[in-house]
């Protein structure tokens, strides 16, 4: 698994805003075609699956106002994306750059 910084923001920086938000990404066999399931409750593809943690992801991205994509990484895997990321005024640079 690895976890980065996104390079660009298309949307642009608002103040408050980091520049880039970050991803997510895993070198495993990549997202189902049916993707625009992927964030409701109860969708899984494991049969032992739950289908609750990607639903409840969305909603803790949904609840800090960043927004979720979800694609297939250049190695294959699955790859999320949270943009509009906001950060506290006071947090430090630092803690900002480890979300």
């Amino acid at each position: 698994m690895t976890v980065g910084a996104l390079e660009s923001n298309a949307r642009g920086t608002d103040e408050g805003t980091r520049p880039h938000g970050f991803y997510v990404e895993d070198t495993g066999s990549g997202l189902p075609a049916d993707r625009e399931s992927l964030f409701e409750f109860g969708y899984t593809t494991d049969a032992d699956g739950t289908g609750l943690g990607l639903a409840i992801v969305e909603g803790i991205a949904t609840a800090h106002g960043w927004s979720i994509a979800a694609r297939n990484g250049a190695s294959g895997g699955a790859r999320f994306e949270f943009d509009d990321v906001r950060v506290d005024g006071g947090a430090s640079d630092t803690a900002a750059d480890s979300v």
